[in-house]
């Protein structure tokens, strides 16, 4: 079980980083929510549902120069059951510009799981980054 969660959260980044609609609807609940939160800042969300999700990511993709990637370290699941699981990860956000490559933040993924149609999907998510953007 553990494997399949680490899978889903590997997905998700992926699909993060290239766009992929297609594989986002697949690793994101229907009424998924999201909740950033930055140091000194306000808390941003949640954003709920997993059209606006993929409407908050489009709007991401769309002000982002260069290819940003989203390394995911430390994956570990902190509880689970049959049907659901958290899941947490170290972020490290990358972005290459194609003249340099940076380091845009770090900081820590919660994932609340839940088991929908025989596979993980992302119901929950959490980011508290180390760093404003």
């Amino acid at each position: 079980m553990i494997a399949e969660l680490q899978q889903a959260v590997a997905r998700y980044a992926h699909a993060l980083d290239e766009l992929n609609v297609p594989e986002l609807e697949a690793v994101l609940a229907e009424d998924t929510t999201w909740t950033f939160t930055m140091p000194g800042q306000r808390v941003l969300g949640p954003v709920s549902g997993r059209t606006a999700v993929l409407d908050f990511i489009r709007a991401g993709h769309t002000a982002q120069a260069g290819r940003t990637r989203h390394h995911l370290s430390n994956v570990v699941a902190t509880t689970m059951d049959a049907a659901t699981a958290e899941v947490r990860a170290y972020l490290l956000q990358t972005r290459n510009t194609g003249e340099s490559i940076q380091i845009i933040s770090t900081g820590v993924y919660t994932f609340g799981l839940r088991q929908s149609d025989g596979e993980w999907r992302i119901a929950e998510l959490t980011l508290t980054l180390d760093n404003v953007l």
